[in-house]
């Protein structure tokens, strides 16, 4: 050992000599040469290093070290602010926000997954093992967890709603636009399906499982439920609802692909239907403020188109290379316009691919304002309406429907032209359509509205106190007003196994002398029907009553029309001055008033049109009074088929009576005080004066009430009625 300690010591010291610039022949590398690395890699350490190691070891055992020192001890345990402080490099100090119970599980079944994978050998790579040599199935599972993994911390760190609510942008469609806060929204989104409940049971669970199980495209999305749950969504989607439908619709494929995979292999998209927003427009109150917003009106269809290919997603073909561009996606507001191509940076031209090139159904009615929403003396207002997807054919010409959809202006060349200057049109892009089949719609009866009407329709005069309260402002007439009550309740219609259809709706004809209040009856039901359509004969046409077809200017399509007997389907059509109509257009309501259908076949186009209405019209007697010593027949400019369809004929004379005209007078004059301006404040403070007459807004729900009903004879004396039906008829033939 000495000997190799002598030796140590006459030899120079490597690192103090300087290096050569190329070391000698045969001799090993210096160090700090970097030829090879392998010895490093693998742990060989050079000649130099182990005598040092040696000589090193020999000294500590020859002197060792005194462990009971006291100055070794007492320095060993001084404060040493370094040394005595964690590490803080790998310790989480933020705060996080308490976990659900579904990112829990999620985040355990990683953790289970993370550990059996370790256990297996399935993630311990050794020092020596290169990735290269990693057999095929451990390179998948691996790549599955890392996918998990990634998922997982995805989840975890979308925006929270209050991060989502401080809009940080010019506009919200720029801030939703920024990928963190998209992310954000697909995320609070996909939570909102998963986790909202009501009762103790989810909703939209039922909902997703209905939609798969039937294969739609069509997911229902309460608005109110939306507000209760993440309210900063709903107002996202009211102010930008085109770019928040996208998300939702992407999150709302993603979360049922996860659930069912098998719809993925079904190639459709996903759709969020907007249900019950709360604010209901007029189709006339609709501004420049309503643009790019969503809206929600109601109206009757008058016009509706055919179902078009529209362009969804594009690809396009370079002329010169023949390379394939796209697919580009296209919606309503942007066009494409290609400015090179990307194989050969040419600027064109290029051709439509129209293999490769997806499209979508597309078609485009007309909404008008209902009838009994126009202001007196106003012309209804119209929008133009696109319909996409699943709602094509969704409604025909004379339905009422609300829309609820987007507020969009597109540039329209004709109008332009029209104006001389920049004008846009405007259309609202669909998202859901909502049917007015039950009469409910336009009334929304509450608990105590029914427990009211029920307790009316226990009364045993309730049948007397219905006809006293139709047209109250109007004096006599008592027959008219029995009439008119059962026209407005209507019957059952009736469907024999399904072969012929019976109409349940009662239709009246009222002749009589001028002057005997004819019209303002019309007026009357006008007010109170739930839907009505008020004509006159001079005014009204065959095409008017009925259906027209008529070509669009844009599109040179035939489209259909409706007229005043479509537009007051499943209502009342008012005719007034039905006399004067020409007996053309006369024949032309026969099949509308007896089968309660319109047939039209024109231009090609084969329909049958729904009007399911009950007509009352009123006529003058041909010499201007009524004759009583001549049949009804003779009186009226009418004929035997048009008459046969009338149930109800009313005749009115104006006859002179003393005491009749007295209590007219009287009647008359007390309206017109009841009327006057100065006793208008007190009117709401007075109670009805009858107390057998119905206030008119609960008569009205009581008939829509009533409407809902379908009642049954039992137990009824078929030779009563047959006998009641014989009798019936001699009064006619007595009459004509």
């Amino acid at each position: 050992m000495a000997e190799r300690k002598r030796a140590r010591e006459v030899s120079p010291d490597p690192a103090s000599t300087p290096p050569s610039e190329t070391p000698p022949l045969l001799s090993p590398p210096r160090a700090g040469y970097q030829e090879n690395n392998d010895s490093e890699e693998y742990g060989f350490l050079e000649e130099e290093e182990i005598i040092k190691d040696d000589a090193s070891e020999e000294e500590t055992d020859s002197e060792g070290e005194n462990l009971f020192d006291g100055e070794i001890m007492e320095r060993d345990y001084q404060s040493n602010p370094l040394l005595d402080a964690y590490d803080t490099e790998d310790i989480d100090d933020d705060f996080h926000e308490p976990m659900s119970f579904e990112a829990r599980r999620r985040t355990e079944m990683v953790m289970d997954q993370l550990e059996m994978g370790a256990q297996g050998g399935q993630l311990y790579e050794d020092a020596f093992t290169r990735p290269r040599n990693r057999s095929r199935r451990r390179r998948r599972v691996h790549n599955e967890l890392e996918e998990m993994e990634t998922k997982l911390v995805v989840e975890e760190e979308y925006m929270n709603l209050k991060e989502i609510s401080a809009i940080k942008a010019s506009s919200i469609t720029e801030w939703i636009k920024i990928p963190a806060v998209r992310s954000g929204i697909y995320q609070q989104f996909s939570n909102f399906l998963r986790t909202y409940v009501e009762n103790g049971k989810s909703i939209y669970g039922p909902r997703i499982e209905e939609l798969t199980k039937d294969q739609l495209q069509s997911l229902k999305v309460n608005y109110n439920h939306l507000k209760k749950s993440k309210e900063i969504l709903a107002f996202f989607l009211k102010e930008s609802p085109s770019e928040m439908l996208n998300i939702f619709d992407e999150s709302a494929y993603d979360f049922i692909v996860e659930i069912h995979r098998g719809y993925k292999k079904l190639g459709k998209e996903v759709r969020v239907r907007i249900t019950d927003f709360p604010v209901i427009h007029k189709i006339r109150e609709l501004r420049q403020t309503h643009l790019n917003s969503l809206i929600r009106v109601s109206g009757v269809i008058t016009r509706r188109t055919g179902v078009f290919p529209q362009l969804k997603y594009v690809k396009y073909n370079c002329i010169k290379c023949g390379g394939l561009l796209g697919p580009y996606t296209q919606d309503i507001q942007n066009e494409i316009k290609l400015n090179h191509c990307i194989h050969c940076q040419s600027k064109g031209p290029f051709i439509l691919n129209t293999e490769q090139t997806v499209y979508s159904d597309y078609q485009k009615i007309t909404l008008q304002e209902s009838p009994g929403t126009v202001p007196a003396g106003r012309l209804p207002r119209h929008r133009e309406v696109i319909l996409l997807g699943e709602l094509i054919d969704s409604a025909k010409p004379g339905e009422e429907i609300e829309v609820t959809g987007v507020y969009r202006n597109n540039f329209d060349v004709s109008l332009n032209i029209k104006n001389g200057f920049p004008v846009f049109a405007t259309v609202i892009e669909a998202n859901y359509i909502s049917k007015k089949e039950d009469l409910f719609a336009s009334y929304q009866l509450t608990e105590d509205d029914k427990r009211i009407i029920q307790d009316l329709a226990a009364d045993d005069k309730i049948s007397k106190k219905i006809f006293r309260s139709i047209a109250p402002s109007i004096f006599g007439h008592d027959d008219i007003k029995r009439a008119i009550a059962l026209s407005l309740f209507g019957g059952v219609p009736k469907n024999i196994q399904d072969k012929h259809r019976l109409r349940g709706d009662i239709n009246i004809l009222m002749l009589g002398d001028p002057g005997t209040a004819k019209s303002q009856f019309l007026k009357y039901v006008e007010k109170t029907a739930h839907r009505a359509v008020f004509t006159t004969g001079q005014g009204a046409s065959a095409v008017g009553l009925t259906a027209s077809v008529r070509k669009d200017p844009i599109t040179r399509e035939w489209t259909l029309e409706a007229g005043a007997l479509v537009l007051a389907d499943k209502g009342i059509c008012l005719i007034d001055e039905f006399d004067k109509m020409n007996d053309a257009d006369r024949t032309s309501i026969h099949e509308a008033m007896e089968q309660q259908t319109i047939s039209i076949s024109k231009a090609g186009i084969n329909a049958s049109l729904n009007a399911r209405c009950a007509v009352i019209a009123a006529a003058n007697p041909i010499r201007g009074r009524y004759n009583t010593s001549i049949p009804f027949s003779q009186n009226v400019d009418l004929t035997e088929p048009i008459l046969s369809r009338f149930d109800v004929l009313c005749v009115v004379k104006d006859t002179v009576d003393p005491i009749t005209d007295e209590t007219l007078a009287n009647f008359v004059v007390d309206s017109h005080i009841r009327s006057h301006p100065s006793e208008q404040n007190n009117l709401d403070n007075l109670s009805p004066q009858d107390p057998n007459i119905i206030p008119q807004e609960l008569l009205r729900k009581y008939i829509i009430y009533a409407k809902q009903i379908t009642p049954q004879l039992t137990h009824l004396d078929e030779a009563m009625i047959s006998e009641l039906y014989s009798n019936l008829r001699k009064e006619v033939c007595i009459t004509f």
